[in-house]
């Protein structure tokens, strides 16, 4: 696998086509996962329509997946959506960073913010901070049709593929991005940056919900911002 486009500071993955071209093997995990969602929601009676809808209309898996399965173990809506909470407020420090690079009207500014997801993140990433907003929307909408096309494979054919994490595939994310998180380590602050994270959420993992551990350990971040 050609890891050259997260390189950070050599910048290979730059522009629209760039973030889209560097996101191909990030696409091939995500799509990997619409399809385990497709076939989760297909197999607890959410029908068709839905769960494609849904992945149209919020493209946030972890979020997704806690949503239907509430809702399949026989919760309610209000459950639902708390449990859709914790795993989709790591965005909030996410869309902070990102914010200063997007440009146009607030409803441009609007759309251009539902392509933010870890992925279009640590893709348009710099290396120093800053983003690449061309190379962020590139990645964002090659990782959005991933999604989409997963979960509708996912929907129409899961009688079919069988349970996708018999294959490993839920092995694909994490192991990417310890990939991205590789490129990040040539500082002292981010070395620390990293260490600290991983340090609160293994502590956090025993007693807190999923999600919520990732959300702490992004905490950890605003030591090298405040150290800059």
């Amino acid at each position: 696998m050609n890891l050259r486009p997260w390189a950070g500071p050599k910048r290979s993955a730059s522009g629209f086509r760039g973030g889209a071209r560097a996101s191909i093997p990030l696409c091939i995990a995500v799509g990997a996962f619409g399809v385990s969602f497709g076939v989760l929601a297909r197999a607890n009676g959410f029908g068709v329509l839905a769960p494609i809808v849904m992945s149209l209309t919020t493209f946030t898996g972890a979020s997704q997946f806690a949503t239907v399965s509430v809702l399949s173990d026989g919760g309610g809506l209000g459950a639902a959506v708390l449990a859709a909470i914790p795993p989709a407020s790591r965005y909030l420090p996410i869309g902070l960073s990102v914010a200063p690079v997007f440009a146009g009207s607030r409803l441009s500014r609007f759309f251009q913010a539902q392509m933010v997801i870890d992925e279009s993140w640590a893709v348009a990433n710099r290396g120093d901070g800053s983003f690449d907003l061309a190379t962020l929307l590139g990645a964002g909408i090659a990782l959005y049709v991933s999604w989409v096309a997963g979960t509708a494979i996912g929907v129409f054919g899961g009688d079919f593929l069988g349970d996708p994490n018999a294959l490993g595939l839920d092995a694909a994310f994490p192991a990417l991005f310890f990939v991205l998180l590789l490129s990040q380590l040539k500082t002292r602050q981010g070395v620390a940056a990293a260490l600290a994270g991983g340090a609160i959420a293994l502590a956090l993992v025993p007693f807190t919900k999923a999600g919520v551990p990732i959300i702490a350990a992004s905490l950890a971040c605003f030591a090298g911002w405040w150290r800059r």
